[in-house]
């Protein structure tokens, strides 16, 4: 099977990434994945694995890690989802994506054995199982692997983790009624094993409780085992402390923007230490972190006006987005936004938390996927809230190029709101120049 097809294929089968419900998913199932691992010689099992779970950070926690073990000299595997711009870059090697001509391999050898079971296998269990495998195929010494969703019946939890990770638990996906922080934990705590040793971000009792729960090897825990210590901003990015049960690195810089992102350089240090067992050289954690970057994570693509990719997709990522604009950047012009969600969302919820004032100007876009909400939908939750400069366009680019072409030097625009609509800028971003 070629690229094309494949891709085909893919987006012939049923994919229950729909709106999710506090501690209950429809549709998420861990036996299909299972089936197709037997059929395939079991190659989850023929590599270590760090498994990610959390409502924000996972894909920068995951990046971290990966980039870590990567500069210890392993070989190493990382699956993540969602993608940005090519489905290809879910499955990487060494940071390297799977080229499309391997990638359509895979997935038509998984189509071959999903016809030998009875219930048909989903988008996301295939490209799951594409991933588990090629990784066997190149001989990865470990593999990070990101949560689809959740993690309990999530696919990818066929693994048996050596180190099991959660970033964070916020109101993502749920209904938001009583109880719901306590149902997501335990849906989230799924992941871990009893071979497992478990790195936990999130302080909040409820959220620890939850892993505490489950049988594992070790726990530790934010602010008791690790932590930051200091954390202040730096030409570029952040200046950062941190402390894991094994020693204390001081003066660390993270080419990164945003204060949430020392905490997860903290928590992906602590998952990649445990994971040896022992201490990181300050090398190659200096190295590292001073080098590393991460599409969609507030990515500046422009400098006048300044220009900003964000993934952000619920009320604190976008809080966590807006924060980091007035306190890294102070910028002293207009505020244009680039806009769009998939269903499920509290979108006014959501648009409030960009600290709604007479600069802001919003531009909506539909979101390029099925379950995009349309953009005169979104302008119109907009103008309800009282901001007064709202446009609606269907293409993300085209809202994205009106945006920057309205834009004066000290103006910043800032693309959020869908994974989908960030990739939808990005996959244009070579027709279009930004900044001056």
């Amino acid at each position: 099977m070629d690229y094309d097809k494949a891709i085909d294929y893919l987006y012939s089968l049923v994919n229950y990434e729909t709106i999710p419900h506090a501690g209950r998913i429809e549709g998420l199932r861990v036996d299909t994945t299972r089936k197709l691992m037997w059929y395939t010689g079991d190659p989850h099992k023929a590599y270590r694995v760090i498994h990610v779970t959390g409502t924000n950070g996972k894909g920068s926690a995951v990046q971290m890690i990966a980039q870590l073990l990567q500069s210890m000299g392993l070989r190493v595997g990382m699956f993540t989802s969602p993608h940005l711009v090519e489905t290809t870059e879910r499955i990487k090697v060494n940071n390297t994506p799977v080229t499309p001509a391997i990638f359509g391999e895979l997935v038509g050898d998984i189509a071959r054995i999903a016809d030998l079971i009875d219930n048909r296998t989903t988008w996301f269990e295939t490209i799951t199982a594409a991933g588990f495998v090629h990784f066997a195929n190149v001989a990865v010494d470990v593999a990070v692997v990101e949560v689809g969703m959740l993690g309990r019946f999530d696919a990818t939890n066929v693994v048996e983790a050596d180190v099991a990770v959660i970033t964070n638990v916020a109101k993502d996906h749920t209904n938001g009624e009583t109880g719901w922080r306590k149902a997501v934990a335990k849906e989230k705590a799924g992941i871990v094993k009893p071979s497992s040793r478990v790195v936990c971000g999130d302080t909040h009792p409820v959220v620890t409780a939850a892993f505490s729960a489950e049988q594992s090897k070790q726990m530790l825990e934010r602010d008791k085992d690790f932590g930051v210590s200091e954390n202040h901003l730096a030409v570029g990015g952040r200046c950062l402390s941190v402390y894991t049960p094994y020693t204390h690195y001081e003066d660390l810089f993270v080419k990164l923007h945003g204060s949430y992102q020392a905490c997860n350089a903290s928590l992906a240090v602590t998952a990649v230490e445990t994971f040896f067992d022992a201490a990181l050289p300050e090398d190659v954690i200096t190295e590292t972190l001073a080098n590393i970057t991460i599409d969609g994570r507030f990515e500046i693509i422009g400098r006048r006006p300044l220009v900003v990719l964000d993934v952000a997709h619920n009320t604190d990522g976008v809080k966590a987005a807006t924060t980091t604009l007035y306190s890294d950047f102070a910028p002293s012009g207009r505020r244009l936004l680039v806009i769009g969600f998939q269903s499920g969302r509290d979108i006014s919820e959501i648009l409030k938390a960009l600290e709604i004032d007479a600069d802001l100007e919003v531009f909506a876009c539909t979101a390029p996927t099925a379950r995009g909400v349309l953009a005169t939908e979104v302008a119109a939750i907009a103008e309800r809230l009282g901001i007064s400069s709202v446009e609606a366009y269907d293409d993300p680019a085209e809202a994205f190029q009106r945006a920057v072409a309205s834009a004066q030097p000290e103006d910043s625009v800032l693309v959020c709101g869908s994974f989908t609509v960030v990739g939808a800028v990005k996959a244009t971003l070579a027709d279009t120049i930004v900044g001056h």
